[in-house]
């Protein structure tokens, strides 16, 4: 799709990667509902703060309502608490898998059917290295970018007959404030990453790897799990 005259809503675009997109958005000359928590919280010149709470099902239904010209969404909302899912709090577990699950498929079943309305378009999931790479001190967060990378390959399916096409964006560490306490080498810059992205939404590419990590990772999935 031409990003030129898009209509995207960004989900957690106040901040990191999600700001770095709704950012480019607007320079490619796309109109942009820039969507937070708290919309007083978005200081980005050009975009349309949005009141979106990917947790609330009236948030959610609201936004959709508003942003009614849409034809490009990004769910780029998500949290991660460093919860490992047999011995940390269940709660956090269930938060984890309520935003970067459950969000994502409520505002995607929401925007569906705003964008094929005008006439179809686009939607960037914002996945993780960790979609395939495990870590049991990271097992919250996995497991519900794992299920949100099934969710992403089977709403490609599903939405393609409606003139709606799926990328998945995975990368590592990236230089954000939920990778603060990540060495600055082994981040990746977030402002090449939204780039990325953007192009892939453009060509209509299902999927982003965005870092080397990310790659090796990727052509990993063949071997067995390392059961040591």
């Amino acid at each position: 799709m031409e990003l030129k005259d898009a209509v995207a809503v960004v989900t957690g675009a106040n901040r990191g990667l999600g700001r770095h997109l709704a950012a480019r958005l607007v320079q490619h000359g796309a109109k942009v509902y820039a969507a937070a928590r708290r919309p007083e919280t978005v200081d980005l010149p050009g975009v349309v703060p949005l009141r979106l709470d990917v947790t609330d099902p009236e948030s959610v239904r609201a936004a959709a309502r508003t942003a009614a010209d849409a034809t490009l969404l990004v769910n780029n909302a998500g949290v991660s608490t460093g919860t490992r899912l047999i011995t940390g709090e269940i709660d956090a577990v269930r938060l984890e898998t309520e935003v970067n699950f459950f969000g994502p498929l409520a505002v995607t079943r929401a925007f569906a059917p705003v964008i094929e309305s005008n006439g179809g378009g686009a939607v960037l999931n914002v996945l993780s290295v960790l979609s395939w790479l495990h870590p049991a001190d990271l097992g919250a967060y996995a497991a519900a970018k794992a299920a949100a990378w099934a969710l992403t390959n089977a709403a490609r399916e599903e939405l393609a007959p409606r003139g709606i096409t799926v990328t998945a964006l995975h990368v590592g560490y990236m230089d954000t404030d939920m990778a603060a306490d990540v060495p600055a080498d082994r981040k990746a810059d977030p402002a090449e990453v939204a780039a990325q992205a953007l192009a892939a939404v453009e060509a209509g590419l299902p999927e982003v790897l965005a870092d080397e990590t990310t790659r090796y990772v990727k052509q990993g999935l063949a071997t067995s799990p390392n059961a040591a």
